[in-house]
């Protein structure tokens, strides 16, 4: 049972002491090694790990091509100034490899799972020789995980996965008694850049969890392109998330007077405080009008656009 730290109740100064020797015990004299995505969490145990670990940890951001237009640019920019090296490995072919032919919610987040920790990051350890894996899960992730709402991608022992055993190296998880909102609290008293500790949620499986359907490149594309018109804007909504999700049947269109089967775009966009519970947000109609505009002008093939309007629960946050 893991015991919550609530928001309202944590003391950064003291969290990020008590974590930073927690860190420094476990790793003694080894090398570490973490995963970064830009997201808050990965950002936030990036930041805590190299408090805790100086050069005895090594950040890679893994180009998987599931993330934002421009993303591992941005990010490895972002931490060069805060101090922080990353180093970008490219692993596109092999995870669009592994998700060829894969239309199951479930199957797919468990290619996904298993082509970062196994394959990837499996290599990656084994050549820096690092024997732990520094990660941001969250209690929410653990929580859905155990519910069976989904299989998120960085939950193991709770399920009974030893990573040792299965891939070789053992997890750190200093957030993992958090949600959300204690992380961003824990990322500013880190000295994250406020883009970074109050950046929208991101999943760990990346766009991935916004496709419907079989994940190819060109798939992929089309939500980036979405995604993209969507943040910007949204960008001044003071809204929890928001998104793009593209859905997998194509619908009847026209362009030029003429009739197109072509893609569908749902946009989602969120108020939640810890992502357990979320309404969606109550968009202006011109606001939504603007959007679904620009996506079926901007985004190649995208004839219709869709707003959600279900809570959470019934309905999740992200679609896969």
């Amino acid at each position: 049972m893991i015991k919550e730290i609530k928001a309202k109740e944590l003391n950064t100064k003291n969290f990020i002491k008590t974590k930073v020797s927690e860190i420094q015990d476990l790793v003694g004299s080894d090398t570490a090694i973490n995963a970064l995505s830009g997201g808050v969490d990965s950002s936030t145990v990036t930041m805590l790990g190299h408090r805790s670990l100086g050069k005895q940890l090594k950040t890679i951001f893994v180009q998987n091509g599931l993330m934002r237009e421009g993303e591992p640019e941005r990010v490895a920019g972002l931490f060069k100034k805060l101090g922080v090296h990353v180093e970008v490995v490219d692993a596109r072919k092999e995870f669009f490899a592994a998700m060829k032919g894969i239309t199951d919610p479930e199957e797919k987040r468990e290619a996904i799972t298993q082509t970062f920790y196994k394959k990837v990051f499996g290599r990656i350890v084994k050549k820096s020789g690092a024997k732990f894996l520094l990660q941001g899960t969250i209690l929410t992730d653990v929580d859905e995980t155990v519910a069976g709402i989904k299989r998120q991608h960085n939950v193991f022992e709770q399920l009974g996965i030893d990573p040792q055993k299965a891939f070789g190296y053992r997890i750190i998880e200093p957030l993992i008694q958090l949600r959300k909102d204690g992380v961003r609290k824990v990322g500013k008293a880190l000295g994250l850049p406020t883009e970074l500790f109050k950046r929208i949620p991101f999943p760990g499986p990346a766009l991935a969890a916004r496709v419907i359907g079989e994940v190819t490149p060109q798939r992929i594309e089309t939500v980036r392109k979405a995604t993209l018109i969507i943040e910007d804007i949204l960008k001044d909504i003071k809204a929890f998330q928001y998104l793009a999700i593209l859905h997998e049947d194509r619908v009847t269109g026209m362009q030029n007077g003429k009739r197109q089967f072509g893609q569908q775009i749902e946009i989602r966009c969120w108020n939640s405080v810890d992502a357990r519970h979320a309404t969606p947000t109550q968009l202006p109609f011109k606001t939504l009008l603007k959007l679904a505009e620009k996506i079926t002008s901007d985004v190649p093939g995208v004839v219709s656009v869709t707003y959600n309007i279900a809570n959470k629960p019934p309905s999740t946050i992200e679609a896969i």
